[in-house]
C-alpha cells in the first residue's frame, strides 16, 4: 500500500478502514457476541458513529480518546475514529479516573468517548454499554499516529506509544503470512483486551481483514471458554495470555471438542511443565507469540514445535547486541522526546535477553536484561529462579525479584507448606540462587493485560 494512502489528515487517511478491515461480503460474520454482528451491519454502525464524531468536533487529523471497556461500542467507536482520518487514543476502562486525567492532558484528544454510566461487568469479557461523546478541545494531534496506546507498565509506569496506520496494515498482513494462524470461516475464541495490541491487532484487526469470526466468551472463566469453542462446529483458536491457561486449566473433566484447534498466548513465555500439562488435557497445541505494544508481533511458535525459542515473523528483522534482542524500526515508536536508551539508529532496544541462532535464525527469549543480578559476586539470573519455582509441584506463578535479597512472590493452587517448598527447590538450584524470603499470597498483583507484576512496591503492599 502507498503510505499516503493511510496518513491521518488527508482526504485518503480513513480509506483503510473500509479496504482492509470492512470488506468483502456484507452477510460475513464478524463478531458473535453471541448475537451475530455482519460486515454489513458493522459497516452502517460505523458510519453512524463517524457522523456522531464529526459533530462533537472530531475532524480529520484530529484525535479521540477512548475510554469503553469491551463492547460493540468500542469496536464500532474506534473505526469510525479512523475512517474519519483521526487517531485514536486507547485508554483501558480499568484506570483510574486519576491515570485517564493525566493521559487526556497530555495528548490533547478533540473528543473524548466514555460511558454514560459506571460499568460493573464483573466477569463478562463483552458489555452493553452506552456511549457519551464530549467535545474536548479543538487542536489537531499532535502527531500522525493513528492509534495511540499506554503500554502495560509490569516493571513500572506507563509509556506512550504510537503506531501509523500504515504499520497496523502492515502488522495485520504480516499475520496472514504467519502458518499455523486463524483461516476465513474459523473463530477466533478473544481473551485479551482489544485496549491492547495482542487483542487489537491479533484479534480484531486480522479477524476481520482475514474473515475469521471473533467470539469473546460469555464469562472469563474456563467453563466459559469451553462453551464458546463447543457452541459451533467450525475450527476454533483460542486467544489469551499465560493467566488463561489457568482458566481452561481450572475445568476438571473437559467435553470432546474436536473443533479445538490450538490455544496462542502471548505476553511471558509459558514453563514447558504448563504446555505440556495442557496439551495432555485438551489434546491441542498451546502456540507461543512474542510481541511489544512498540511493534506488535514480533515471532511465534504456533504449534510448539521449537519451544521456548520463536521463529521471527514475516518481515521483521531482529539482531543481538551485548545480550540484548534488537527490533528493526525506521522511526521511534514513542511520543515525545527520543530515549536512545529504548530506539536509536532504526534499531528499538526490547531490554529481553535474547540468542538468535545462527543456521535455524530462531530466537530464545532469556528473560529480562535487568533481571540478572550480582549476589556475592556472582551472577544470578532472576528469571532462571522463576521458572525453577514454577516447575515446583503446587505453584501457579511465581514472580523473583531482587531488593538487596532474592525475594519471591509465590500463588499457588493447592496448599503446601513453605518449609516444604524450600526443601524442594534447595534440589533444584545452588544456595546462592535461592530466594531468601518466600511470599505466599493469595493473588499475585497484574496488569490489565494478565502480566505479572514486577514492581516492588506494588509487590510488597500485596503481603498480607
Amino acid at each position: 500500500m502507498d503510505g499516503s494512502f493511510v496518513v491521518p489528515g488527508t482526504a485518503a487517511g480513513g480509506e483503510w478502514v473500509d479496504e482492509v478491515l470492512l470488506g468483502g461480503a456484507a452477510a460475513r460474520v464478524g463478531l458473535r457476541l453471541p448475537e451475530v454482528v455482519e460486515v454489513g451491519k458493522l459497516r452502517r454502525l460505523v458510519r453512524e458513529r463517524q457522523r456522531e464524531l464529526a459533530r462533537s468536533g472530531l475532524r480529520a487529523g484530529g484525535a479521540a480518546a477512548l475510554r469503553l471497556p469491551p463492547s460493540l461500542a468500542f469496536v464500532t467507536y474506534l473505526l469510525a475514529v479512523w475512517r474519519s482520518g483521526a487517531q485514536a487514543i486507547l485508554l483501558d476502562h480499568r484506570l483510574t479516573d486519576y491515570e485517564v486525567r493525566r493521559a487526556i492532558e497530555r495528548l490533547v484528544p478533540q473528543v473524548v468517548v466514555s460511558p454514560q454510566r459506571p460499568v460493573v461487568a464483573g466477569l463478562r469479557t463483552f458489555v452493553d454499554v452506552e456511549a457519551d461523546v464530549a467535545s474536548y478541545s479543538g487542536h489537531p494531534a499532535s502527531t500522525s499516529h493513528a492509534v495511540v496506546q499506554l503500554s502495560s507498565g509490569s516493571t513500572g509506569p506507563s509509556k506512550v506509544i504510537g503506531r501509523t496506520a500504515q504499520a497496523l496494515v502492515d502488522e495485520v498482513l504480516r499475520y496472514t503470512k504467519i502458518d499455523g494462524v486463524p483461516l476465513e470461516g474459523e473463530r477466533v475464541i478473544l481473551l485479551p483486551s482489544m485496549v491492547h495490541v495482542l487483542g487489537l491487532v491479533g484479534g480484531l484487526l486480522y479477524g476481520l481483514h482475514a474473515g475469521v469470526e471473533l467470539v469473546p466468551p460469555a464469562r472469563l472463566t474456563g467453563d466459559a471458554i469451553v462453551q464458546a469453542i463447543a457452541a459451533e462446529q467450525t475450527p476454533a483458536t483460542v486467544l489469551g495470555v499465560p493467566f488463561h491457561i489457568g482458566l481452561l486449566a481450572s475445568v476438571q473433566e473437559p467435553p470432546k471438542l474436536p473443533q479445538f484447534k490450538r490455544m496462542t498466548t502471548g505476553g511471558e513465555l509459558v514453563p514447558a511443565a504448563v504446555s505440556q500439562a495442557f496439551e495432555e488435557k485438551y489434546g491441542v497445541p498451546l502456540g507461543n507469540m512474542y510481541g511489544m505494544t512498540e511493534v506488535g508481533v514480533i515471532g511465534t511458535d504456533l504449534y510448539g514445535a521449537h519451544r521456548p525459542a520463536i521463529r521471527p515473523a514475516p518481515g521483521i528483522d531482529v539482531r543481538v547486541v551485548d545480550g540484548e534482542l534488537q527490533i528493526a524500526r525506521p522511526e521511534s515508536p514513542y511520543l515525545g522526546l527520543v530515549d536512545p536508551a529504548r530506539w536509536s539508529d532504526g534499531w528499538l532496544r526490547t531490554r529481553d535477553a535474547g540468542v538468535v541462532d545462527a543456521e535455524t535464525g530462531l530466537v530464545s527469549i532469556k528473560g529480562r536484561l535487568d533481571s540478572q543480578v550480582s549476589v556475592g559476586g556472582l551472577k544470578v539470573d532472576l528469571t532462571e529462579v522463576e521458572y525453577t519455582l514454577g516447575t515446583l509441584r503446587g505453584v501457579e506463578a511465581a514472580v523473583v525479584v531482587y531488593d538487596g535479597a532474592i525475594t519471591a512472590y509465590l500463588q499457588l493452587k493447592e496448599r503446601r507448606e513453605t518449609v516444604r517448598l524450600e526443601a524442594e527447590l534447595s534440589q533444584r538450584l545452588a544456595s546462592y540462587k535461592r530466594p531468601r524470603t518466600l511470599h505466599v499470597l493469595d493473588q499475585l498483583p497484574r496488569t490489565t493485560t494478565g502480566k505479572l507484576v514486577r514492581d516492588l512496591t506494588v509487590l510488597r503492599k500485596a503481603v498480607p
